[in-house]
């Protein structure tokens, strides 16, 4: 059976397909540059489409000899090429924008333009909310990212499909390219947030505030099992989470018994806090209240 990820890329890939096609097909029929722009944005949505594909895929594969901790910040790095891919396309739009103010020209047949801007916006909506959905239900950055990429698509063809609705009953063409240009302001924003929200990973960030306080509060539930914990770091790695931290443990625990402590801190962990790898070192309060205790303190768990 397909991924769920997989199947929700695949499904971005075909709706930009047809979407391209049909902005680049009107707008150059009609002569609206802010069709145009949009087509030149479906066209950046659907390479970023074939770059979250390719990451979902590449980031599902099992840690090996040269990725221990598995690959899942492919996902950011698809997120990271996304947003610098939306910020090019912005800056096309512009192009375009500003060389039809300086020369004119006059869209035709604005029926067509409106028809297709208005069906992409649907189309976007649609696939970008199923898009976020799995992205939030899989904790894949790489579809949320493609999510937020088809989100701003949905604003930006309705703005274009306002502007030549404007243009239909007002006969102001100049309107086509400031549309254009408001249309690539709204992309502009959307590749920052993008990128900084992508980029940011890679360089091993700590989990959210929430996610941190859940953790702490997950160990002090068996807090009454040990004696202390200390050290705890964190990092994201795509939507792959580690977490580490120190357990001192009471002197007279057996090995088992900190064995079986350090098992169930872990699947509480991982059942609260999906697709996290946790990693526990053990202490005793004191090496010198027996040898058990000490075997203790070099007892490392860890479960993925």
């Amino acid at each position: 059976m397909m991924e769920k990820r997989v199947k929700a890329a695949l499904v971005s890939v075909i709706s930009n397909t047809f979407l391209v096609t049909a902005k680049l097909v009107v707008g150059f029929l009609i002569g609206s540059v802010s069709v145009i722009s949009e087509g030149i944005h479906s066209a950046n949505d659907l390479l970023a489409s074939f770059i979250a594909l390719f990451a979902v895929k590449s980031a599902s594969k099992p840690p090996d000899e040269k990725h221990n901790f598995g690959h899942g910040k492919i996902e950011n790095i698809s997120g990271t090429i996304e947003g610098l891919l939306i910020f090019i396309a912005a800056c096309l739009i512009i192009k375009e924008a500003i060389e039809k103010i300086l020369h004119g020209g006059e869209p035709l047949a604005l029926g067509w333009g409106i028809g297709v801007m208005g069906l992409s916006a649907l189309v976007n909506l649609l696939v970008s909310s199923y898009l976020m959905r799995v992205a939030k239900a899989t904790h894949s950055i790489a579809l949320e990212a493609d999510a937020i990429h088809l989100r701003t698509d949905v604003y930006t063809s309705a703005g274009v499909f306002a502007g030549l609705l404007l243009i239909h009953f007002t006969g102001w063409t100049m309107l086509d390219p400031i549309a254009a240009i408001l249309v690539a302001m709204l992309i502009i924003r959307a590749a920052f947030e993008l990128t900084s929200k992508a980029f940011v990973p890679l360089i091993d960030t700590a989990l959210s505030e929430d996610e941190v306080s859940e953790i702490k509060a997950i160990i002090e539930n068996y807090s009454d099992k040990f004696v202390e914990y200390h050290d705890l770091r964190t990092r994201r790695s795509g939507r792959e989470k580690h977490i580490d931290f120190h357990l001192v443990a009471h002197s007279d625990s057996s090995i088992q018994e900190v064995h079986d402590l350090c098992d169930s801190i872990e699947d509480h962990i991982m059942r609260e806090i999906p697709h996290s790898h946790v990693l526990i070192h053990c202490e005793p309060v004191c090496c010198c209240e027996g040898e058990e205790a000490c075997q203790a303190a070099d007892l490392t768990r860890s479960h993925a």
